[in-house]
């Protein structure tokens, strides 16, 4: 149960307890919202934060990725804090991050945070990116009308249909025994999917919130939630508020 396997707008597709998306069909790991850096982009505006979220997030992305062994990484925006935080990058974590990504390829999706290419570092740079059914964009676009989902049918990277996103790092909040839990999960009601956050630091919105009630369907929604060790996976209405 370290995964739970989903169809995602007629693709197949791997939740994992990582915190990662694996795609069998491509070969292909997403991850969303690392926010490398984020302790020292906070120490720049003189807000001290501990500063060892980097060497933990990129800890983490290295036991996803030799668990799946992908032959893509697509990293869907805010990968770093800021637009200067490769820049920034300890030449120790670049090395690091250099490992991971000799031998596959490698997609950095703009963020809101980081803009632009980050520097030193190989890989290609793009706003939104396709593959089989879906289309991988940082901020989701607002969830479709009938009229305009029809309109969008048949075009590549329209409409929310096939959307994978991140940018709001969905959490949930269930309650056993009296006792409410929060964790990071994946959202999705089968058409489209919010990803969770892997950054060490970052914080999250739960599924209730504005941002995030309007753009699915609640009755199809499913929150996967990340454990320890396993995947939860729990219908929207079974959530607590």
């Amino acid at each position: 149960m370290r995964q739970s396997e989903i169809e995602l707008n007629g693709t197949a597709a791997v939740c994992a307890c990582e915190g990662v998306l694996y795609l069998p069909g491509s070969q292909l790991l997403a991850v969303s919202d690392l926010h490398l850096e984020k302790g020292a982009a906070f120490a720049r505006r003189g807000l001290l934060l501990p500063p060892y979220d980097t060497a933990a997030t990129l800890s983490r992305l290295n036991a996803a990725i030799t668990r799946f062994q992908p032959k893509v990484v697509l990293s869907l925006g805010d990968s770093f804090h800021d637009r200067t935080g490769s820049a920034h990058l300890p030449d120790l974590y670049r090395t690091a991050l250099q490992a991971l990504q000799r031998g596959r390829d490698w997609i950095w999706i703009e963020g809101n945070h980081d803009p632009d290419p980050p520097v030193g570092l190989d890989g290609e740079c793009c706003r939104e990116f396709n593959v089989e059914t879906l289309v991988f964009r940082h901020e989701p676009l607002p969830r479709a009308t009938t009229s305009e989902a029809t309109m969008a049918a048949g075009t590549a990277g329209a409409g929310t249909a096939g959307e994978v996103a991140g940018h709001l790092h969905p959490v949930a909040r269930v309650v056993r025994r009296g006792k409410g839990v929060r964790r990071a999960c994946f959202a999705t009601d089968g058409k489209r999917m919010l990803m969770p956050a892997f950054g060490a630091t970052t914080g999250g919105l739960l599924l209730e919130h504005p941002a995030i009630r309007p753009l699915f369907d609640p009755a199809r929604l499913v929150a996967h939630l990340i454990g320890g060790q396993r995947i939860y996976s729990i219908p929207a209405r079974r959530l607590a508020g």
